[in-house]
Formats: C-alpha cells, structure tokens, sequence
C-alpha cells in the first residue's frame, strides 16, 4: 500500500501511483514539475508554499484547495479550470479520482478553526482509501473516517500530540498509520516513534519521513 509513496518533509506527501500526486509540497529541493494533481490542506506557510508548487506544477496540473484559498491562486495567475475549491464533508473527483474532504480544525486552541473549513482528504487509489488528516485536533469527524492508509500529525502545539494521534489511530484502525508533521517546524522523530509504540497491535506504524 505505501510502494511509490513518499513523506519527503513535514507533512508534505508524494505519491506515484498511475498519476503524481503531491499533498501539500513544501521544502522540495529541485524543479520536477511532475505534478498531475496538488492538494492543499489549508494556507499555512507550510502547507501552501507558491515557492514549492512552482518546483511541482505543470500545464496540466490540477489544484485542489480549500474554497477560501481560490482567490489567493487566481491572484497568482492560476487558471481557474485548473482549480477544484472544496469544502468539507464532500466527495469529489480529480483526474478519475475519487476523494473527500474532512474538517480538520483545533478543538482546544486556535490556529486551526472550524470557520476556516480547511481539510484533510481521503484519497482513493486502486480500491485503496488514503486519509491525509491535514493540521487537525481530534474532531468528531475524523473519529468516523474509514480509511486503510492514515497519514496523521503527531508533532503537538499546533495539532494532536503523538498520544491523541495514537487515540484517534487506535479508534479508526486503519491497516498502516505514518506519522507526519514533525521534525522541524514542531515535534522530534521521538515523538512518531513514541507514536507507533502506542498503536494497537493490529495497527502496522511506519515513519517514512526522509532523514
């Protein structure tokens, strides 16, 4: 299930599987401009980089945004035929694939709000359902996701910890959980070791962040 797919830093995904997909690119360190699809998660510094999308977008790629971020990418010069403007808790389809969108918002502080309506994405490719949970506390609605692949943040202060990272895990029980959103802007690699020890035996915990 996690052939060809890679956290090359942070939170930001690739994966290579019939189309390239980036989620949210940031720190990429050279130009490939390889990208079929983008999908963004909200418009932190670190999660929407123009810089980055630049190194990664083509003539034909698609842009998946929040809908408060539309502006922000016409602004810049980006097609609006190349813009799919979600919102959450709908499904959708880019390029012959399925996805939906879940809130992904703080519970007890605020750098996430709800009003926001920024995301996370349950991604479907070959049969397989991928959650990118995006910057998110536990909410109600990502205790109902069913997915077999979950990428959740662990790092803290700005989202879960690695012990609610673990709680959610452990009540959605996908087959494969990696920890994201660590190692430099907050959190250690500790913290998604300390993640994994916590998992249900069931669950299979993988770091694929690069060193």
């Amino acid at each position: 299930m996690l052939e060809n797919i890679e956290v090359l830093y942070h939170s930001s995904i690739r994966i290579n599987k019939n189309k390239v997909i980036y989620i949210d690119p940031f720190k990429i360190d050279k130009n490939y401009n390889d990208a079929d699809i983008i999908f963004i998660t909200h418009n932190h510094y670190d999660h929407y980089s123009e810089e980055d999308i630049e190194k990664v977008i083509n003539k034909n790629t698609t842009i998946v945004i929040p809908e408060e971020m539309l502006i922000k990418l016409l602004k810049k010069g980006i097609d609006k035929n190349s813009i799919i403007a979600v919102e959450p808790n709908k499904e959708y389809m880019v390029q012959g694939i399925k996805f939906e969108t879940i809130p992904a918002y703080n519970v007890n502080k605020k750098f996430h709000p709800k009003e926001s309506n920024w995301v996370g994405y349950i991604i479907t490719i070959n049969n397989v359902r991928y959650y990118i949970a995006g910057d998110t506390d536990i909410t109600k609605e990502n205790r109902k996701v069913k997915c077999d692949v979950a990428f959740v943040p662990v790092g803290g202060t700005y989202t879960m910890d690695f012990k609610e990272a673990a709680q959610l895990i452990n009540e959605i029980q996908p087959q494969i959980a990696v920890p994201i959103h660590y190692g430099s802007v907050v959190g250690t690699e500790q913290d998604a070791i300390e993640f994994i020890r916590l998992l249900h035996p069931i669950i299979n915990g993988i770091i694929l962040m690069k060193k």
